[in-house]
Formats: structure tokens, C-alpha cells, sequence
């Protein structure tokens, strides 16, 4: 059975992802490091800021009029004056300027980094999985994570593993200067942090982590809708389908709108709660030292410094704090792409290991398909078929749509593995067949031709790169095109559009066709070919394929009687078996 993977809901905890998301930084490691350590000293300098001002304050206390005991001025910025002070607050603020720019620096150098090496990494798994597991696969999902997906992962690489790591440093050294006047004080600061920056962005995440999964996914599905009207849009203008189509994409963007409400509810709720909390930490501060005041356990000087100490220092948990806003949608793009690196392909490509002695490009003695059977999921489509193809003759498969017929031309390709039985080409089973090896010795017209948006010649040249103007040219008149694209005002250099939209299915079929003709591979198979041709051209291609392929093995599909006029030998298709 071919399913795909059901992606409404995260399949593994947020820590999973994180992990497997974090370990791709490994070969910029070094530079995550830098980034840490500029990050920890750019907060210990914004927050002894506010505690060396503080420091000032006391000595405009002790040292004026007010009436303080002198044995409360002792503590650990003794001996140090008023002037010193105010030259360190200086050149902390200047540093702590330039130690957030190398921090921000190094971090988005990583992330932009990464996003390239990312999408390397979803090329290669597209073209791993290609074309079985994306065969009528939800292109506009799929787009969706290859772009905004991606681009979000730029949240968590910029914004997310440093600043975990710097709050906890950070967190870390300030409970430690905090217990130097009081351990009580220091462990209450401790526990005010985990709170903050631990306790409540669980319970965020945990609330919200299918929603942003759920939000975006029916993101990937509103723009698979977008390109699916795009592309229908004659038919949906032809039809009067207009409307319902419009109200369709009101109805998905409504739902869309409703979901990122109810997400930024959740935002909204969290950064309440996070207010409330250090509101509450401050003040329970400011009340623990005053009680160890009252004991004589502290001095004044330690009152204040504390209190400043946890109101200024929250910034790096907060920071983490409202990563959990953010960290739902991107924790479900990173298992979205994580899930799309992780797919396994229906049939894993053969690679070249110097081993095999199978040369069918040049000695090609025909191809055999024999007691297949095949099924997409519960549909079988061949069912204990058998075909013997000859070298060096024209072989014709005649039948309705949806016998199969095109599933033999893909089994022979290996784009799919046959369920039972087996699929040889020279003698070999393709199975044990390096796919490069397999596929240069063979030529594969498909029904619908993709053009890239590029020149006529460039588009053609795809069958043979580095080909010569004349070999393109050829390929062309073979496939009579050639005096069409002599008419257009830059001839071979014409851009084609975007997926070929400026010129017909026909001229289309016609420079796919070129294609093959320019690959020139011993084994040419054809699906169905002239179907979007008059009769006129078809009788011009058909005639040129005969003469051109006199030493060639061709299988050409259709469900044209006119088409197998050149066949030396027709088969028909019917209900999944040959007659």
C-alpha cells in the first residue's frame, strides 16, 4: 500500500524536535558558542548597569543626610567611588551595544547559514523521493514547506537555541551573585527564572502545539488551493465557477484567520501571565529581603542590590518566554520539514559502485516484463502481466485510459516496483540495474511535457546537456517543431513561459518529444505522444519516428488506432491484462 504521511499533528515532543533541529548546527558550531558567550556578557552588562546605578543611589543615601548606620554600607562594591562607578556604567553600556551586535551577528550568520544547508537537504530529499512519493502529491503543501516553513526555521536558529542557552547562564551567574548576600535570596531568584522562562513557556507550548501544527498546515493547504484556482482559472472564468471559488478561498481564509486569533489569544494570555509573574517575583524580592533585614541576616545595601538585581535581570527569561509565542508555528514547520527529510522513498535509487558489468546503453537486447503485478494502494492496476519487447522494433500498446498502460512505460523507467513478478531491460533486472545506467539507456516521453521557463533550445537541450546547436536543431525537425520555432522572432533563444503557458499542448508535446529524439537512447518510450496533435503533424511525427528509429526498441502507448499505424506489433490493454 503507497500512503502518505498524515501531517495534522506533530509526531514527536517539541525537546525531539529541538533536538533533531540543534543538530544540524554541528559544522557551525563554534561560532554558536561565540554567539552564547557575547550574549551572556551583553545581558551581565545591561543588568549590573541598573545594579551599579543602584550602587550610586546607596552612597547618595549613606553618604547624605539620611541617617543610615555606617555597618550597612559594607558589601561588595566597597572601596569603590562614586566616580569609578560612574566610569564603569560607561563603558559597560558601550560594550553592551557592541556585544548584542557580534551576538545578533553571529546568530542570523548561522541561521541564513543553515537555511541554505536546509534547503540543500530538502532538494536532495525531493529528488531522493522522486517520482513515485510525489506522484499527485499536494504541490501547493509542498511548496508551502519549502518556502515559509524553511523561512520560519530563521526563529528558532536566530532567536531560539542561543538565547535558551544564554538565559540559563545568565540565570545561573546572577543567582549566584544574588546567594553572596543572602543563599534565600539567591534561591528565591532561582526559582522566580524557572518560572518564568521554564514553567510557563511549557504550559504555552503544551496548549498550543497542534494548533500551530493544525494552522500551518491549512496554511500549505490554502496555498494549494491559490495555485490549483491560478491554474484552472480559463476553466473557472469559462464555467461561472467564479463565485464558488471565490467563496471557497473567503471560507479557508476565514478559518485561517480564526486559527491565528486563537493563536495570538494565546500570546496574548502568555505574556499576562509572564508580566504577572515578574511583577510578583520583584515585589516577593523586595519582601524576602526586607524580612531578612528585620533579622539582621542582610544590610541595606543588599536589600537594594537584590531587588534591583531580580528586577533587572529578568530579560533573558523573558526572552525565552515569548519564544513560546513563536515556538508553536516553528517547531511545526521544523517537523513538517523534518518529516519531509525523513520520508523513504518507494523505490531507492541503485547508485554506481564500479561493480556492475551491465552496459544496456550500448548492447541493448530488448526488455521483458513478466508475471507483474501492481497496485496503488487498494487499486490493482497490472495483475500477473507479462510483455516480451524485442530489440529493434516498434511495439504498440493500445487501450482505454486507466489500463495501465502508462504504468508499464513507469515500471520500465523504475519510477515504480512492480508489486510481484519482475521488470528487465537487457537481461537484467532492473532492480540491480545502477539507475543511472538504467535511465541514460532509455528515452521516456510523458503525456504532459513540463517546460521550464528558459529558451526553446535550453528546454530542449535537457535531454542531452552541453548539446550542439545543430544536435537541438536536428532533434527538432525530427520532431517537427523546427519550422515553428523558425517563425518566432528570436527562433531557438524565445523564452517559453512560465510552465510553457505561451505555446500550445501541442508545441509543447512536440519539444518534449525533441527531447527524447536528442537523448538518443537505444530503448524510446512513448506515452502516448501525439495526443495533443492534429493528424496533419501526428503523421509527420509518426513517419519520422519510423525512419529515425530503425535501430531503436520503441513502446509507444496510446489509445489512437491511427497512432499504432507504425507499429510492427500492437498489443491490447484490458482490465489490467494483456490480449
Amino acid at each position: 500500500m503507497r500512503t502518505q504521511k498524515n501531517t495534522e499533528n506533530r509526531r514527536r515532543g517539541a525537546i525531539a524536535i529541538m533536538a533533531q533541529l540543534i543538530g544540524l548546527v554541528k559544522p557551525l558550531l563554534h561560532i554558536m558558542v561565540a554567539a552564547i558567550i557575547l550574549g551572556v556578557a551583553g545581558y551581565l552588562c545591561a543588568i549590573f548597569l541598573t545594579i551599579l546605578a543602584g550602587q550610586v543611589m546607596i552612597r547618595g543615601i549613606t553618604d547624605g543626610s539620611v541617617n543610615i548606620p555606617v555597618t550597612l554600607k559594607r558589601g561588595m562594591f566597597d572601596g569603590i567611588s562614586v566616580k569609578t562607578l560612574f566610569i564603569i556604567m560607561g563603558v559597560i553600556a558601550v560594550l553592551r551595544g557592541l556585544l548584542h551586535y557580534a551576538e545578533q551577528y553571529c546568530n542570523h550568520f548561522i541561521a541564513f547559514k543553515l537555511l541554505a544547508i536546509i534547503r540543500h537537504k530538502v532538494f536532495a530529499a525531493l529528488r531522493r523521493l522522486c517520482p513515485a512519493k510525489l506522484e499527485g502529491r499536494d504541490k501547493g503543501n509542498l511548496i508551502s514547506i519549502i518556502t515559509t516553513d524553511i523561512e520560519l526555521l530563521e526563529v528558532f536558529y536566530a532567536h531560539t537555541i542561543s538565547p535558551i542557552a544564554i538565559a540559563v547562564c545568565t540565570s545561573l551567574v546572577m543567582v549566584s551573585f544574588i546567594s553572596q548576600y543572602h543563599i534565600g535570596a539567591g534561591m528565591f531568584a532561582l526559582a522566580a527564572y524557572l518560572i518564568v522562562g521554564l514553567v510557563i513557556p511549557v504550559w504555552n507550548g503544551r496548549r498550543g502545539g497542534n494548533e500551530g501544527m493544525k494552522f500551518r498546515t491549512e496554511f500549505g493547504q490554502l496555498n494549494s488551493f491559490v495555485l490549483d484556482s491560478l491554474r484552472g482559472l480559463d476553466e473557472t472564468i469559462q464555467y461561472g465557477q467564479g463565485k464558488k471559488r471565490s467563496m471557497e478561498m473567503t471560507g479557508r481564509s476565514k478559518k485561517l484567520a480564526a486559527m491565528q486569533e486563537k493563536l495570538s489569544r494565546m500570546e496574548g494570555s502568555q505574556r499576562s501571565f509572564t508580566n504577572l509573574a515578574i511583577l510578583v517575583c520583584s515585589f516577593g524580592m523586595l519582601f524576602l529581603t526586607l524580612l531578612f533585614y528585620g533579622n539582621g541576616a542582610i544590610g541595606f545595601e543588599g536589600v537594594l542590590t537584590c531587588t534591583i538585581a531580580m528586577m533587572g535581570s529578568f530579560g533573558p527569561v523573558v526572552a525565552l518566554s515569548s519564544l513560546s509565542n513563536n515556538l508553536n508555528q516553528t517547531l511545526a514547520s521544523g517537523e513538517r520539514v523534518l518529516s519531509l527529510l525523513e520520508e523513504e522513498p518507494l523505490v531507492r535509487e541503485i547508485e554506481e559502485d564500479g561493480t556492475c558489468i551491465w552496459n544496456g546503453a550500448d548492447n541493448f537486447t530488448g526488455a521483458e516484463v513478466s508475471h507483474v503485478k501492481f497496485a496503488y494502494e487498494e487499486e490493482v492496476i497490472l495483475d500477473d502481466y507479462s510483455l516480451r519487447m524485442e530489440p529493434g522494433r516498434v511495439i504498440g500498446i493500445h487501450g482505454a485510459s486507466g489500463s495501465g498502460k502508462s504504468t508499464i512505460l513507469k515500471l520500465l523507467m523504475r519510477f515504480w516496483d512492480a508489486d510481484h513478478g519482475s521488470v528487465d531491460v537487457s537481461g537484467e533486472n532492473v532492480r540491480r540495474i545502477p539507475t543511472k545506467r538504467l535511465r541514460d539507456s532509455e528515452s521516456f516521453v510523458t503525456q504532459e511535457t513540463h517546460l521550464f521557463h528558459d529558451s526553446i533550445a535550453n528546454n530542449i537541450a535537457v535531454g542531452k546537456p552541453g548539446a550542439s546547436s545543430e544536435e537541438i536543431m536536428e532533434a527538432a525537425k525530427k520532431a517537427s517543431i523546427h519550422d515553428f520555432i523558425m517563425t518566432l522572432t528570436k527562433g531557438y533563444d524565445s523564452e517559453v513561459g512560465e510552465l510553457g503557458d505561451t505555446l500550445s499542448g501541442g508545441e509543447r508535446q512536440r519539444i518534449g518529444i525533441a527531447r527524447a529524439f536528442l537523448h538518443d537512447a537505444p530503448f524510446l518510450l512513448m506515452d502516448e505522444p501525439t495526443s495533443n496533435l492534429d493528424s496533419l503533424n501526428e503523421g509527420i511525427i509518426l513517419k519520422s519516428l519510423k525512419e529515425s528509429c530503425k535501430e531503436k526498441t520503441v513502446v509507444l502507448v496510446s489509445h489512437r488506432k491511427s497512432t499504432m499505424n507504425v507499429a510492427d506489433e500492437v498489443f491490447e490493454m484490458k482490465q489490467a491484462r494483456l490480449s
